[in-house]
């Protein structure tokens, strides 16, 4: 047998394994996870969350039919993904899936339990078309029952699967005090916050004030963008409330920008000499980074007003994180007025910077006037990395016990706004900041993981015009070398065998 016929049956036996080797993965669920971040591997909370059901969770899945390739996806990720759940707990979880297209039966059912169709634009016949599609999930356990309204390809699944079994599952959740009573948001205006804590926790409302005491049943505080400057009494009660090891969250504004009246002054003198005294020293100052959101002016045109959005460098971009459970996947959160944080406090307590601004940035003290149309350029910003978010480990109050707290120096970030008017809708890292710090709190650290476990972001990395020029030169000229390298090879390869054939003939003629 000679070496290109060996050669043949060696790449067909390798075909054959591979191709056996998918049929009996996709028979028997078996596959290999290689993505960063083990994206389809489940996660230690959710085989805890799974080891813990006593009685069995029945999903139903309506998911409708022939749909693009890219939205399709999410029916078999998910598919997949009860699978998984299935063969980790076997009998506890049971499943099953419809299209809610096929009858009007299956439509109405799934509406009246709050899954609502997306129009998706699909080409029929070389022609664009809007159809309804379905991609919910409903789970129910005993009585109780949960939804899933919309689960896209890319997104969280096992969280959101994971969390929805979790509140099934759960009879006393940990109870979290929202601090009221200083002109801090309600519930309601905090709606995708009290959204995501509640598959874990109950939050109650505490009225804080001169007569009023922390109930002791709450182990974990947050007090969110106080604007009235908290009295002595109250301060006292916090240190009380942290003596005896209570956790505490804290996101409150220590300048308060107004873009229409074109300023920013200090605010809460009160809560900032309170952690001074703990050595944590919110600055009186704003975060400026070239980094940063866009804001909508109103500009002259010749007779003609425009709207256009501009960047203003107040509201930075933080993209650059601590690793630690608090900031767990975060990629993305949009900060407005923030200040620096700094600590100087003793060396007991265990400081971690959680958020930072880029490496173009820097701060202005308060009071800052401020114009929207003015044109920053690099030579604006002298600094970088400047923290904005912290959490702090150890005895905050003389004498007390370990604890922990988290500030993180903007208020108004997690705020929606009143429901009645609408609301304004969050960046979803924003909100996955605070629910992590409450996790990391309570020492329900879990879902974290879970919570921004998902298809992410993955920017390409800025590079200079003549690395630019080098890559794509380099992407044209490398298959035209690779080519001529290997016709040269073919060449002197043939011409050897032939110098070979031409000696062996010598050979035997002599």
């Amino acid at each position: 047998m000679n070496r290109k016929k060996q050669l043949s049956i060696t790449i067909a036996l390798i075909a054959a394994i591979i191709i056996m080797a998918n049929l009996l993965s996709t028979q028997l669920h078996l596959r290999l996870d290689l993505t960063q971040g083990s994206q389809y591997t489940l996660s230690h909370a959710t085989r805890d969350i799974l080891r813990d059901l006593h009685d069995p969770v029945t999903v139903k899945a309506y998911f409708s039919k022939n749909l693009p390739p890219n939205i399709a996806q999410a029916r078999r990720d998910f598919r997949d993904l009860l699978i998984e759940y299935a063969n980790k707990a076997p009998g506890m979880i049971q499943y099953s899936f419809v299209d809610p297209n096929s009858s009007e039966e299956y439509e109405q059912e799934a509406q009246s339990n709050g899954i609502r169709p997306v129009l998706i634009d699909v080409r029929e016949k070389d022609q664009m078309q809007q159809k309804k599609a379905y991609l919910g999930a409903v789970l129910s356990l005993g009585d109780k029952q949960e939804t899933i309204p919309l689960i896209q390809p890319g997104a969280a699944m096992e969280y959101a699967l994971s969390s929805a079994i979790k509140k099934l599952s759960v009879t006393n959740k940990p109870i979290v005090g929202l601090i009221q009573g200083q002109g801090e948001p309600s519930l309601d205006e905090l709606g995708e916050l009290n959204q995501q804590l509640d598959i874990l926790y109950e939050i109650q409302p505490v009225s804080l004030t001169d007569s009023t005491a922390i109930p002791p049943n709450i182990r974990t505080l947050v007090l969110i963008r106080p604007t009235d400057s908290l009295r002595p009494r109250v301060l006292e009660k916090l240190d009380s409330f942290l003596a005896k090891g209570g956790k505490l969250a804290i996101a409150f504004n220590r300048i308060m920008g107004n873009i229409e009246m074109g300023q920013a002054r200090p605010i809460n003198g009160a809560l900032a000499a309170w952690l001074a005294k703990k050595g944590i020293d919110v600055g009186k100052n704003a975060v400026i980074d070239a980094q940063c959101g866009t804001v909508p002016v109103q500009q002259r045109a010749g007779y003609f007003t425009l709207q256009a959005d501009v960047h203003l460098p107040y509201l930075p971009l933080i993209s650059s994180f601590a690793d630690h459970p608090v900031t767990a996947g975060l990629e993305n959160v949009v900060l407005e007025f923030p200040s620096t944080i700094r600590y100087s406090g003793p060396a007991a307590v265990h400081y971690t910077p959680l958020a930072f601004t880029s490496a173009i940035s820097d701060s202005q003290s308060a009071p800052i006037y401020l114009d929207v149309n003015r044109r920053w350029t690099q030579n604006d910003f002298h600094n970088s990395h400047l923290p904005v978010a912290a959490a702090f480990e150890g005895p905050l109050v003389n004498g007390g016990p370990t604890t922990r707290m988290v500030v993180i120096a903007d208020g108004n970030f997690i705020v929606n706004g009143p429901s009645k008017q609408g609301g304004r809708e969050l960046t979803p890292d924003n909100v996955n900041l605070v629910s992590n710090a409450i996790d990391w709190l309570t020492d329900n650290t879990g879902l974290i993981a879970l919570r921004t476990k998902a298809v992410t972001s993955r920017p390409l990395r800025e590079t200079s015009d003549a690395a630019k020029a080098l890559i794509k030169y380099l992407n044209f000229l490398t298959p035209i070398l690779l080519a001529i390298g290997y016709g040269l090879y073919r060449a002197r390869r043939n011409k050897n065998i032939r110098m070979q054939r031409m000696n062996a003939h010598y050979t035997q003629n002599d």
